[in-house]
C-alpha cells in the first residue's frame, strides 16, 4: 500500500468524525461537506508518514478550514446569518441511520446550533472541539493563535453563552417530546388558545427562517400569548399535512400543502412544556433537508 493510499484509506475512516466536526463548526451542512473535502486536499498535499495521532490531525485541519468560512461570515455581512437557522438533521422516526447518527453522535440540538451561531468564530472553535470532541487546550491554542491558557479563556467564555441561554434541561423522552407536540397541534387545530398557553413555557421563543423571501411575520415571537396567535393562525392552511419526523435527533414536524413541503418546525421541550420552536419556512430548503424523511 502507498503512503497516498494509506492517507486515503485512514481519512474515509474518519470522514464521518470530521463531518461531524465541521457541522458543529457551520450548521450548514453543504459547508460541513465542503469543508471535509478542502481537509481531503490539504491532507493529501501534506507528509503524513510522521503523524502519530491521525484523527486529532485531521481534526485540526478540518477545524481549521471550518474557523476560516466562519471568519469569511464576519468579512461580508452580506452573507450573514441573521435571521437564518442551522440547518437541522432531519430524520424519519425510528429510521437511525448511520450517518445521521454519525453527525448527533454528541446530542447537539438545533437550539445549540443557534448559540453556537452568536458566539465569535475563536470562541465557537474552542468549545466544540474541546467541551464536545475533547481535543486539549494545547492542541486547539495554534488554530487559533492563542496560548493554551487563552484558548481555556475562549471555551469558558462560550461555555458561559451556552449555559445562560439553555436555563432548563430538555426532556429526553422522545415519546413525551411526541405527546407535547402533538397535543400543541391538536390544540392549534381546535382553536383552544387556553389550551396552548398551558403548552407553552412563560418564556417560550419562536424563530422563523423565511429564507430569502421577505418575513411574512417576525422573524422572533416571544410569550406564550404571542405563539398561541400564530399557532392558531398556522392551523387554518388548507389541505395540510403534519409528518412527524425528528429533528436534531428530537420531535418535531414538516408541514406539507397539498403535498409540498411548506414549513418544518424543530421543538426544545422542558418540563412538559414548549420553551423554543425554530421553524424553516422555505419549501426549497425543506425539500432538501428533509428528502430522505418525506419519501
Amino acid at each position: 500500500m502507498t503512503e497516498s493510499e494509506w492517507l486515503a484509506k485512514e481519512f474515509e475512516g474518519q470522514r464521518g468524525h470530521l463531518r461531524a466536526v465541521a457541522y458543529r463548526m457551520l450548521g450548514s451542512l453543504a459547508e460541513a461537506d465542503d469543508a471535509v473535502q478542502d481537509a481531503w486536499l490539504r491532507a493529501s498535499r501534506a507528509d503524513g508518514t510522521e503523524i502519530e495521532n491521525v484523527r486529532g490531525w485531521l481534526t485540526t485541519i478540518v477545524a481549521r478550514v471550518s474557523l476560516n468560512v466562519l471568519r469569511a461570515r464576519r468579512t461580508h455581512p452580506e452573507e450573514s446569518f441573521d435571521g437564518h437557522l442551522p440547518d437541522p438533521v432531519v430524520a424519519a422516526e425510528g429510521s437511525g441511520q448511520p450517518e445521521e447518527e454519525a453527525l448527533l453522535a454528541d446530542s447537539v440540538g438545533l437550539a445549540l446550533l443557534v448559540v453556537l451561531d452568536t458566539l465569535a468564530p475563536a470562541e465557537r472553535l474552542a468549545f466544540v472541539l474541546h467541551d464536545v470532541f475533547k481535543l486539549p487546550f494545547e492542541e486547539i491554542a495554534p488554530i487559533v493563535d492563542r496560548t493554551p491558557a487563552a484558548a481555556r479563556q475562549l471555551a469558558s467564555r462560550a461555555r458561559r453563552r451556552v449555559k445562560g441561554a439553555s436555563a432548563k434541561a430538555p426532556d429526553r423522552d422522545r415519546q413525551r417530546q411526541r405527546q407535547v407536540v402533538d397535543a400543541f397541534f391538536a390544540a392549534a387545530r381546535a382553536g383552544e388558545f387556553d389550551r396552548l398557553l398551558a403548552l407553552l413555557d412563560p418564556n417560550v421563543v419562536l424563530r422563523a427562517d423565511f429564507g430569502k423571501r421577505r418575513p411574512p411575520a417576525p422573524v422572533v415571537t416571544a410569550g406564550p400569548a404571542a405563539v398561541a396567535a400564530l399557532a392558531l393562525t398556522g392551523a387554518r392552511l388548507p389541505h395540510a399535512k403534519l409528518i412527524p419526523v425528528l429533528i436534531n435527533g428530537s420531535a418535531g414536524v414538516v408541514i406539507t400543502v397539498d403535498g409540498r413541503p411548506f414549513s418544518m418546525m424543530g421543538f426544545l421541550i422542558a418540563g412538559g412544556t414548549i420553551v423554543e420552536i425554530d421553524a424553516i419556512v422555505d419549501s426549497r430548503r425543506i425539500a432538501k433537508l428533509a428528502a430522505a424523511a418525506l419519501r
